[in-house]
């Protein structure tokens, strides 16, 4: 198929029928696709904007939390290479975060807390419970994050990695590290800790020691001048319709960061993440321990509190190293993430790799959409 090629002709297989149906009901402007093993065909249909050109099996698109395994692998190497260990204090390389203040229940005002009764380590950045993490009901914590620039969203960052990480370090913990579960900062933080631990931006170290020597030409945090035809539009879900949040070929991705985005999220095709994920599998990135603690539950049972985020999310399910994993039902041993400009992944443990990129942010809109992607099974 050639790389230009955009709404499929000649629907014939269950995951083009699933992006095309999807278009024609409005559910997304366009979409890129891959379900099998490591020869699978990408598929892609729509358009990359609103009655704009055909969407391309190559587009380069914004896949956000898709990152997280990506980061989680360049830690785990640094492991290897004896540069890191999942039990060590961070606080060598992130001296921001010495002397942690906790809070003494989540909800609790900003300066009603305790000392922290021990560091912050690479295991929990890895697994979300550095006591850092999104805020989902109201407290004190959440506004004051709100206030001061470090709240989550899926918006492009607006600060820089070390003006992010004082700000953040400027709040107390949710919780003594170890003890809950809170989503995504932890993931920012391990950017920052990579970069320090090598000395140069996550962007640099990632080119060199993951997407080069893997052929990854097209994962970046930001897309070049040449590339910038395939970089579709983006989208949210408003009361009446689509609403852009992002042009194609412009806006954050569209130029060179303009401060330190180690703390940030990539661009990518889907040929490079599959690329990436049938690497991984096939142990040419970590050692068969490591991948096999990536890809199971990391998270002990009390920490899985209801409201560590959206209401049944533990429900048959564990959180490894970057990626959600299934811990019941027929997707048992499944493990994969979706990114918040509608984006998923998943790999299965006969090697089935599943991509989907959209270019709609999360909503109740999309869920029909992944839930039936998930569903997705190879023929025989």
């Amino acid at each position: 198929m050639s790389p230009a090629c955009g709404t499929v002709a000649g629907v014939s297989t269950p995951l083009q029928e699933l992006l095309v149906r999807h278009v024609e009901s409005g559910t997304i402007p366009g979409a890129v696709a891959l379900l099998g093993p490591a020869d699978a065909e990408t598929v892609a249909a729509g358009s990359a904007e609103l009655g704009g050109a055909p969407m391309r099996v190559d587009a380069i698109m914004r896949i956000q939390s898709m990152t997280k395994i990506v980061t989680s692998v360049a830690a785990l190497r640094l492991v290897e290479a004896g540069r890191l260990d999942l039990e060590q204090s961070v606080v060598p390389w992130l001296p921001e975060l010495d002397n942690r203040r906790v809070l003494r229940s989540p909800d609790a005002d900003l300066d009603d807390t305790e000392p922290a009764r021990g560091p912050v380590t690479l295991r929990h950045l890895l697994t979300n419970t550095s006591g850092y993490g999104m805020i989902l009901q109201a407290a004190p914590l959440q506004q004051a994050m709100l206030d001061n620039g470090t709240e989550s969203g899926p918006e492009p960052p607006a600060l820089g990695a070390d003006e992010w990480l004082h700000r953040l370090a400027e709040l107390p913990l949710a919780f003594q590290p170890g003890t809950g579960w809170r989503y995504h900062h932890s993931f920012g933080l391990l950017g920052i800790l990579i970069s320090r631990v090598v000395g140069q931006p996550l962007g640099e170290h990632l080119t060199a020691d993951v997407f080069e020597p893997l052929g990854m030409p097209d994962t970046a945090f930001w897309v070049p001048p040449d590339k910038l035809d395939r970089l579709p539009a983006a989208y949210r879900r408003g009361e009446s319709g689509f609403e852009e949040t992002e042009p194609a070929t412009g806006g954050f991705y569209a130029s060179p960061p303009p401060f330190d985005v180690s703390h940030a999220e990539l661009v990518s095709t889907v040929a490079d993440f599959h690329r990436f994920l049938v690497a991984l599998v096939a142990g040419e990135l970590i050692s068969p321990a490591h991948l096999a603690a990536l890809r199971s539950d990391q998270v002990p049972a009390s920490v899985k509190s209801e409201d560590s985020f959206f209401p049944g999310f533990w429900n048959g399910a564990g959180w490894g190293f970057g990626v959600s994993v299934r811990t019941d039902g027929p997707d048992r041993g499944r493990f994969g993430w979706a990114g918040g400009q509608g984006t998923d992944f998943f790999v299965d443990p006969d090697g089935t790799v599943g991509l989907l990129y959209t270019q709609v942010e999360m909503g109740a809109h999309i869920w029909p959409l992944l839930e039936a992607f998930q569903a997705l099974r190879l023929p025989g």
